[in-house]
């Protein structure tokens, strides 16, 4: 039996859960999301919680399709009352980040200026050197914080790039000149 998959998924008020068929669809104050049921995955809705279920849970695929919708359902859940927020920061001497418009604008060392279209469903700040994203989402917002921490990944010698808040980088020691004999 999967521990995860048999936790009910409490609905808070103002949230409407709407389940047709293999489509799961949660709408809240942040906004709405939607996610594609399994074939052998079961949601029932019963005195304002959702329950997970699947046909048989001896089977080692659809014990882990359990807690994987779970989880998931959960998310859709979390995402329209709370939403979801990463930060990342910015480190090196120039290294610098904006906001202008519909896109984010960082000077990362390159000689030109790289642009990331903010998708539509995200929210993104800067204040001095941290960028924070936030939106409804899990999957997009984490996508994102990967695609920005990707144009210039945090390098082991002087620990410049762009990291996730709270990210440790193992620093490597640099060259040292040849002692004299």
């Amino acid at each position: 039996m999967s521990r995860i998959g048999k936790q009910p998924i409490n609905i808070p008020a103002g949230v409407e859960v709407k389940i047709d068929g293999g489509l799961i669809s949660v709408k809240g104050p942040k906004g709405e999301l939607s996610e594609k049921l399994h074939p052998l995955v079961n949601v029932e809705k019963k005195e304002g919680q959702l329950l997970v279920a699947v046909s048989n849970p001896e089977d080692k695929k659809q014990r882990s399709l359990w807690g994987l919708f779970q989880r998931l359902i959960s998310n859709l859940v979390i995402g329209v009352t709370k939403g979801f927020s990463k930060q990342l920061e910015v480190n090196g001497i120039g290294y610098k980040a904006a906001v202008s418009g519909g896109n984010l604008v960082l000077h990362l060392g390159y000689s030109h200026p790289v642009e990331f279209k903010i998708p539509k469903d995200l929210e993104i700040k800067v204040e001095k050197n941290i960028i924070t994203i936030a939106g409804a989402g899990k999957q997009l917002v984490g996508q994102a914080a990967a695609q920005i921490r990707a144009l210039r990944k945090p390098e082991p010698y002087k620990g410049k790039g762009i990291k996730y808040a709270g990210e440790v980088i193992r620093r490597k020691a640099g060259k040292t000149a040849a002692k004299a004999a």
